[in-house]
């Protein structure tokens, strides 16, 4: 019985201790190619995807160009909206492609040069801020495009794109309205 209690206080110390410490939310990320960035992150940013860049925008009630040809048929779209609304599209995406180009290669780069051991006060400022600089630029891009794309909808446009996102709608004045449903799973 004495060896039993005996060990039980050992464990109990080791454990206070610290014996047995929980592990970084980070272990297994010392393995990535680029340690800041997931390979989702990566994908997402070398084919200009959103990646949440332009919320403040799209559930604020200005659709994106991306999701609004997504939903081209349920909006109704024109031809001259499609065309329209394909252009901002295609310029958006080509910016962002190259901004997050960029971005990966600088976080590549930032990567480098603490794996090295060489990173210096100096370095991982201008390298910190460039990458600011460039994620900032990013996000432009993708908002000027909700910007652009909204106005080429008409307000029963815009509501729909709202119901079939899934956000319900807003009177043009932005008081919040019950969205009208007819049965659409998930809604």
């Amino acid at each position: 019985m004495r060896t039993v209690v005996g060990a039980a206080i050992l464990a109990v110390a080791a454990i206070g201790c610290g014996g047995s410490a929980a592990p970084s939310p980070y272990a297994g990320e010392e393995s990535r190619a680029i340690k800041a960035l997931d390979e989702a992150e990566v994908s997402g940013l070398l084919a200009g995807e959103g990646m949440g860049f332009a919320l403040a925008a799209e559930l604020n009630g200005l659709p994106g160009p991306r999701h609004v040809l997504d939903a081209a048929e349920a909006l109704e779209l024109d031809s001259d909206q499609r065309v329209r609304v394909q252009a901002i599209f295609e310029a958006m995406n080509t910016e962002a492609v190259r901004l997050g180009s960029a971005i990966v290669e600088g976080e590549r780069e930032l990567d480098r040069l603490f794996g090295s051991g060489a990173a210096t006060r100096t370095d991982v400022a201008e390298r910190t801020v460039a990458l600011g600089t460039l994620r900032g630029r990013l996000r432009n891009a993708h908002l000027q495009a909700h910007l652009q794309t909204a106005p080429l909808l008409t307000e029963h446009q815009r509501m729909r794109y709202r119901d079939v996102r899934g956000y319900g709608t807003r009177s043009a004045d932005g008081a919040a309205a019950q969205a009208e449903h007819s049965g659409h799973p998930g809604h």
